[in-house]
This record gives structure tokens, C-alpha cells and sequence, in this order.
């Protein structure tokens, strides 16, 4: 018998709602028996002055109601490499079961086809399917369909929107992370990365490495994310990129670690002649900053020297310019250890292996991002092995998994080796490398019940029942709700550019007024804000998680559901808590589907047959047919509602606010 409990046949986990102790189908039956009537389909038969049939009030923005094919050209899978990424998954499934077999753990069955499909879109696509894609699947006959599946969703936008959340949430991405720096252009590059399938060790050479504006070149963004602070920003690249803290050692020898101090200022060393700003000799700087010189002068042209916002984020955004310069690092004034002394310069040192043959007469930064990303350095691909493989089955090989140290020690070496070897032979392809864990049985078993903070060690008998995270809850409301869900995208650095970049050895006040007010009608935040509320119902801008302000306000549903703020790395949660249960039961974004005009009101009130009904609303929220409960509590609902579609409406209501809603299988 399975050590891990499937959670097939199980209630799912009571921390979903806290005052919710009920599986899914127990809840829809209370639910409904207490159920004030949501909006929405109440109007679907008001009746006008004169008895005539009124229809009803659309409420949504016109944008989303539209069947508009998303433009966004994504690089497809390999369709010649099936076979050999089948065979790595075979390999990969029996080093699994090698260890199980040691410990005497049977693996899970391979889960059903309802549940395959829901986890598999939650975890490619980051939603649930819609009524045709789960219609479409469900009654296919063909052998490899789940194959066919995955290589669909890996080759289409919802996986450059669901990879793009993945890695706000590592590379800790924002807006503005100083109120002068336009980071947007950044941010488009990290989502073309992922759409180009860009590979990974060459991504992230690109960000340790990259020089000048962040619309000339958006890889800059990663070092202009911390800056004016060197010392975290080391610390912040060894963890996400080497799943290594060595933070502990800016100030002391790490307490729990090999890590020294001075080790610490060894490898800071590398970066230390990283610079940010325009220097004298850059265009237009000859004595003072033209950023400010232009500031200045507006001031005495503007009425009572007020300077739009516009016009002054233009000209210090403009100021912001990465390179290297020669420079040395000296340990702190205080350094209190006998192997140096204090303010002494630092030589930069690696803190394992050495700089690869073919950087070490490069720059100092150039050769530690080739130490960083070369395929000698296990530590490279270790990690992202690591954060993928717990993206996909929920628990790390290694935990927590940006942590390797001997106190944590990996589940299955084996496993880990092979895996790294893997993404290393691909060159660093992350999108073979996560089709092999999909293609694997280990990802396709039922999943079981396992909670990290346990201490148990997990084996993955298949992977972890896991919580949706803040982005999957939102974009699979979307799915119900619009028809299309990409009324806008952020914009990248090709877009940006024409309006941002400023020559200062060129501008004189008036150009660059004029250009500071295209500026102010485009990009600037209140301009673009603007033009999102366009798009917007109750307050909330229906577009994917992906495309939204980066991160949302404080109160916006994502927040509510966890969605970090983008200030420390993997900053998000997924625990339950009361205003959760709020927004499901009353928030706008939960009401939106049951609006005239949602995509899930035509799909339902289209189907002729009342049972027909039921089984789209549940293959549609749950991707997977009612059961004889599930029917006598809808059919119950449906006759005792009070009008032509309340009832439909209050069970699609009911069953968004249930656990099997929340939880990936």
C-alpha cells in the first residue's frame, strides 16, 4: 500500500477554507441549500413596463467579449524529438520507482484522464480548460492524446503567461523598483525569453552581463532590479541562479554555513565595477547631468516652476545606463576576522571550481557570469533542475530549493544527477526539459497528500496535491468568464523604445517637452493606467495575470490569494485565510462570469438540454462530469430557482466556492 495517501478518492485538504470541513460535492449541496442568488442571470427574463422580455445589461468591456486571436508567436516543441524525450521520461520514471522499491512504497495508479487534464492545464497553460478544450480531449480516442496535449500547450501563449508568473515570482519582478526606473521594457524581455524558448544558460549570461539603456538592452533590467545595492544583489544572483544563501556573509562568517566574510567579498568583487548611471563623456554630459540640467531648465519655463511628472520621469529614467568600469572592492571598516583586514582590497575569487578556459581574460563581471552558467558548475544546473521539478510535482528534490547545504539533503541523488545531466545534453532547453517530466508516469500518477513541513522525506509516488497559486485562481475565473482574456500585453523594449530613449547631446527643451508629452499619453503610469481601465469590470482589469501591473495594489484579489510583492525572491503563499473567503463568495471577480455576456452564460444557456446544462457547467469549472449527487443537488437548484438561468447560475457560483475549485490533483 501506498504510503502517500491518492487523493483521488479523498476530501480535499481542510486548510482550502478554513470553515469549510467538507469535499467538494458536501459543500455544493450546502452551498446551494443557503444560497442567496448571485447577479448575472436574474435579469435573463425581467420583464419591461409593458410586459415585454427586457435583455439584459451587458457590464463587461466590450474588448473581452471579442474571439480575438492572441498575436504572440511562440516558439513551438520539437516534434522530432518525442521519442527521445519518452525515453528520458522512462528513465526518469524508473529511477523513481528504484527508490519507492527500497522503501517498499507502491506508486500511485496513473490518475484519469478528468484529472490529467485539469492538472495539466494548471500547470502549462496556468488555468483550468475551457468547455471545448475539456470536450475536445475527454472524447478523444487517440493513444497518444496526452502527449499531443502537452506539446499544445508548451507551443502556445497561455505557456509564455503561466512561465512568465513563475519567474516574477524568482526574479522578483516590478515596475518600478526604484520610483525613477521604467522597468517594463525588463519585463517584456523576461516574457520573450520564455515565448523564444530562449535557452537558459545563455537567458541568464544575457542579464549577469548586459550594458546600456533598458530599451536599448532590456537584459539590464536584472541588475537594475537592486540597484544601489551591490552586496544584495550578489546574494540575490547566487540563490535564484546557484540555490546557494550566502547572504549571512555580507556582514559575518555564516552561522550555519561553510561561508566566510571573506569569501563572501571574494565573489562580490566580481561585480563590484558595475555602474548605473551617465557618466561625463556619455552624450550630453559634459559638466553637469543633463537628466537634471533639462529638469532645471523646465522649472524656469513651466507655470510656477511645476514640472509634469511626465517630463521629469522621462529625463530620469534617461539617466540610467549600465556598464562596467575598472574598480576594487575593499572588505568593510569593521571587518573583525585575523585572515585580512579591514578596508583591505579584495581580489574576486569563485566560491567553488574555477573560471571557465574561455573567460578568464574577459571582465571581471563576464567572468563571473560564465562561472555562473557554465555546465562544469553542478550548482547551475542542479537549481533550475530543482525549482522546475517542484513547479510540476509540488515538493523539490532539495528542500527548501535554494538551499543546498548538508543539512538539506536531496530525496533521490540518483534522480537529481540524471535530471541535471538532462537539461545540461538539451544545452539548457527548459521546455524539453519540463515536456520529459510531463511525458513521465511520476507526473501523471494521482497525487497524494504530503505536507513539506512534515520532515518526512517524500519519494514521489506522483506528485503533491498543491493549492492553485494567486495567478491560476485568477486566470481560470478568466476562462469562465471572457471570451478573450489578452485585451492587452505588456509592452516590450521594441515598443518602448521610440518614445523613451533620449539623446541629451540632441534635445533642447522643446523636443524634448514634446516627447516628454507622447510620453505622458503612452507609458507614464497614470497614461497606461488609464487605458487599462479600459478593459476593467468593478475595478478590475480582465486580462491575464501575466500582463497586470507588476505587482498589483495591495487589495486586488491576486494579493489577496497570495501573490507576493515582488520584494523578496519566491515571495508568495498559498495559505487560506478570511478575506479569501470573502472574495470567492462576494468579490466582483467571482460574479464577473455570471454577467450577461461571459463566455460560460452563452456556452450553458446555447445547450438545449437541462442535463447537457449540468454536465458543461462541471466539466467547465471541474473539468470532469457530475456525479449522481452532484446532479440530484443541481436538478434540486434548478427547480426551485426564479427565473430561466438563476439556477445555472447559482451552481456555478456554488461550485467555484468548493475545494476541488482550488486544488490542483
Amino acid at each position: 500500500m501506498c504510503r502517500y495517501p491518492s487523493a483521488h478518492s479523498r476530501s480535499f485538504p481542510s486548510i482550502a477554507f478554513p470553515t469549510l470541513r467538507l469535499c467538494g460535492t458536501a459543500v455544493l449541496v450546502l452551498l446551494l441549500a443557503n444560497l442567496a442568488c448571485p447577479p448575472g442571470w436574474t435579469q435573463s427574463k425581467n420583464q419591461g413596463k409593458k410586459g415585454k422580455a427586457q435583455q439584459p445589461k451587458i457590464n463587461l468591456p466590450e474588448s473581452v467579449r471579442k474571439d480575438v486571436p492572441v498575436k504572440m508567436d511562440v516558439a513551438p516543441v520539437n516534434a522530432s524529438s518525442r521519442g527521445s524525450i519518452a525515453s528520458a521520461a522512462d528513465r526518469l520514471d524508473s529511477l523513481v520507482e528504484d527508490k519507492l522499491r527500497s522503501k517498499g512504497i507502491a506508486p500511485n495508479p496513473i490518475a484519469d484522464d478528468e484529472v490529467f487534464l485539469r492538472r495539466v492545464y494548471l500547470d502549462v497553460a496556468g488555468r483550468i480548460p475551457n468547455l471545448e478544450e475539456a470536450t475536445a480531449f475527454l472524447e478523444s480516442e487517440d493513444a497518444s492524446r496526452r502527449e499531443d496535449l502537452i506539446d499544445h500547450l508548451l507551443s502556445s501563449p497561455d505557456y509564455v503567461s503561466n512561465m512568465y508568473n513563475f519567474w516574477a515570482e524568482v526574479l522578483r519582478l516590478v515596475d518600478r523598483p526604484q520610483p525613477n526606473i521604467v522597468a517594463d521594457p525588463y519585463l517584456g524581455y523576461v516574457k520573450d525569453s520564455i515565448r523564444e524558448n530562449k535557452n537558459y544558460n545563455a537567458w541568464v549570461y544575457e542579464m549577469l552581463t548586459a550594458d546600456g539603456k533598458l530599451w536599448e538592452n532590456p537584459a539590464t533590467g536584472f541588475q537594475l532590479r537592486d540597484d544601489g545595492m551591490p552586496l544584495p544583489y550578489v546574494d540575490n544572483t547566487v540563490r535564484v541562479f546557484l540555490g546557494t544563501q550566502v547572504g549571512c556573509a555580507q556582514c559575518h562568517d555564516h552561522p550555519f554555513d561553510q561561508w566566510t566574510q571573506y569569501q563572501f567579498y571574494q565573489l562580490a568583487a566580481f561585480t563590484a565595477g558595475t555602474r548605473t548611471r551617465m557618466i561625463k563623456g556619455d552624450p550630453g554630459f559634459e559638466k553637469t547631468n543633463p537628466a537634471s540640467a533639462m529638469i532645471n531648465d523646465a522649472k524656469t519655463k513651466f507655470d510656477k516652476g511645476r514640472v509634469p511628472g511626465a517630463f521629469q520621469r522621462l529625463a530620469r529614467a534617461n539617466n540610467y545606463t549600465v556598464r562596467e568600469t575598472k574598480a576594487k572592492l575593499r572588505l568593510p571598516h569593521d571587518y573583525a576576522y585575523e585572515d585580512a583586514k579591514p578596508k583591505q582590497v579584495i581580489e574576486p575569487e569563485v566560491l567553488w571550481g574555477k573560471i571557465p578556459t574561455s573567460a578568464v581574460n574577459s571582465s571581471p563581471r563576464e567572468q563571473f557570469a560564465a562561472w555562473v552558467t557554465s555546465a562544469d558548475n553542478p550548482q547551475f544546473s542542479k537549481t533550475i533542475t530543482n525549482r522546475l521539478w517542484k513547479r510540476f510535482l509540488g515538493v523539490g528534490l532539495v528542500e527548501p530549493i535554494d538551499d543546498f547545504r548538508d543539512e538539506h539533503p536531496c530525496s533521490n541523488e540518483p534522480l537529481l544527477e540524471y535530471l541535471s545531466q538532462e537539461i545540461k545534453r538539451s544545452d539548457f532547453d527548459l521546455k524539453e526539459f519540463i515536456r520529459m517530466v510531463l511525458y513521465s508516469k511520476t507526473y501523471q500518477r494521482q497525487a497524494s497528500d504530503y505536507d513539506v513541513t512534515s520532515g518526512e522525506e517524500y519519494d514521489f509516488p506522483g506528485p503533491t496535491v498543491r493549492r492553485m497559486t494567486a495567478e491560476q485562481v485568477w486566470d481560470s475565473i478568466l476562462t469562465l468568464a471572457v471570451v478573450n482574456p489578452w485585451p492587452i500585453q505588456r509592452p516590450t523594449a521594441a515598443d518602448m523604445a521610440p518614445i523613451m530613449d533620449v539623446d541629451f547631446s540632441k534635445a533642447d527643451f522643446a523636443s524634448f517637452k514634446r516627447q516628454s508629452e507622447k510620453f505622458g499619453e503612452t507609458y507614464f503610469r497614470s497614461a497606461y493606467n488609464k487605458m487599462l481601465r479600459e478593459h476593467s469590470y468593478k475595478g478590475n482589469v480582465l486580462a491575464r495575470a501575466s500582463e497586470l501591473p507588476s505587482p498589483v495594489p495591495a487589495d486586488h484579489f491576486l494579493r489577496q490569494f497570495g501573490q507576493g510583492d515582488r520584494e523578496t525572491i519566491n515571495g508568495s503563499d498559498t495559505d487560506a485565510t478570511v478575506p479569501q473567503i470573502l472574495a470567492m463568495f462576494n468579490g466582483p471577480i467571482t460574479h464577473v462570469m455570471l454577467e450577461a455576456g461571459s463566455s460560460i452564460v452563452d456556452d450553458v444557456l446555447a445547450i438545449p438540454s437541462t442535463r447537457d446544462r449540468i454536465d458543461a457547467i462541471f466539466i467547465s469549472v471541474l473539468s470532469r462530469q457530475p456525479n449522481a449527487t452532484d446532479r440530484r443537488a443541481a436538478a434540486m437548484e434548478i427547480s426551485r430557482s426564479r427565473g430561466d438561468g438563476v439556477g445555472y447560475g447559482n451552481i456555478i457560483w456554488a461550485l467555484l466556492n468548493t475545494r476541488e475549485f482550488l486544488f490542483i490533483q
